[in-house]
């Protein structure tokens, strides 16, 4: 049977080429010769002509990708100058909390307000005869607060962070210190106490918040610095003297006192107990104290530092 040819080629007309009988015997020999190898490589490339175009296809296709790679730009080496272009750039398009905010979101959650209520005639309600501030330091509901926010109350409620209200129960008081206990009977969930920190290298001129219920808003916060240490106190009505008070600047009022004085890292350094007034006003005028964390721990029965 005839071979059907993949491909066809057509050559110009030629002289018909001379018969056999005219040209030399060496010529005619050598001619099936030299047209062979030819004829080899078109048998070749007839047999294998899909295989080796998508060779030659894959080749060019590297070939390409490899000039594209070559000629892309290079990869740039980032130098400490772009970090701060870029730094300032943040710095400058967002708008990030201060620092006090910080630490008084720190703090926030271990902040609980405290009252001390009498219970109410014939079926009242409850009458608050105080309202003060504390701090949670034991996730098993422990709470720092000032010894003169619940004396005399026949009854305290605290309020934590969620609104969850409890019941509690003084279980240590330190008067030396104008310290007290208490323990809440139930819990919110999740409850997050406090971190505590020593105020050894506290100085004069540091950053701190206070957080509070002054006049029972709250919570609030104010910010200041640290105004002195080792300070001493004595109540204006002369009956108890205070001694190696923390005085700083943060506004603080009546409501306040039991409330953390709280570092830029949102730790607690000191419970709030007074403020200084000369004139008969419960107001702040710009000086008030705190009694070291150490002590107010102690009379928890731990020492952390």
């Amino acid at each position: 049977m005839k071979r059907v040819a993949l491909y066809s080629q057509s050559a110009p007309a030629a002289a018909p080429p001379p018969r056999l009988a005219d040209r030399p015997v060496e010529a005619a020999q050598a001619a099936p010769a030299a047209t062979a190898p030819a004829a080899a490589w078109r048998r070749l490339a007839a047999r294998y002509d899909r295989p080796l175009l998508l060779l030659a296809g894959a080749l060019l296709m590297g070939l390409a990708v490899l000039a594209l790679q070559r000629s892309g730009p290079a990869s740039r080496v980032l130098k400490q100058a772009d970090i701060d272009k870029a730094v300032l750039h943040t710095l400058g398009s967002k708008v990030l909390p201060s620092p006090a905010a910080k630490a008084a979101q720190a703090v926030a959650p271990a902040v609980v307000r405290v009252r001390g209520v009498a219970p109410g005639e014939r079926g009242d309600a409850d009458l608050d005869e105080g309202v003060g501030s504390g701090v949670v330091i034991v996730d098993t509901g422990v709470i720092l607060t000032n010894l003169h926010v619940v004396s005399g109350a026949e009854k305290v409620v605290v309020e934590f962070h969620d609104g969850h209200e409890s019941d509690a129960v003084v279980i240590s008081v330190k008067p030396e210190h104008d310290l007290a206990v208490l323990q809440a009977k139930s819990l919110p969930d999740d409850l997050l106490p406090a971190t505590l920190r020593s105020t050894s290298d506290l100085q004069p001129g540091d950053q701190v918040v206070a957080v509070g219920f002054p006049f029972g808003i709250g919570p609030s916060v104010s910010a200041g610095v640290i105004s002195g240490l080792a300070r001493e106190f004595r109540s204006p009505e002369g009956k108890r003297t205070l001694t190696n008070l923390i005085q700083f600047d943060a506004a603080a009022n009546p409501g306040n006192s039991g409330g953390p004085l709280v570092t830029m890292d949102g730790e607690v350094v000191g419970i709030v107990t007074a403020i200084l007034n000369p004139g008969r006003e419960r107001t702040f005028i710009g000086i008030g104290f705190a009694v070291p964390i150490e002590n107010a721990a102690a009379g928890a029965g731990m020492h952390p530092f």
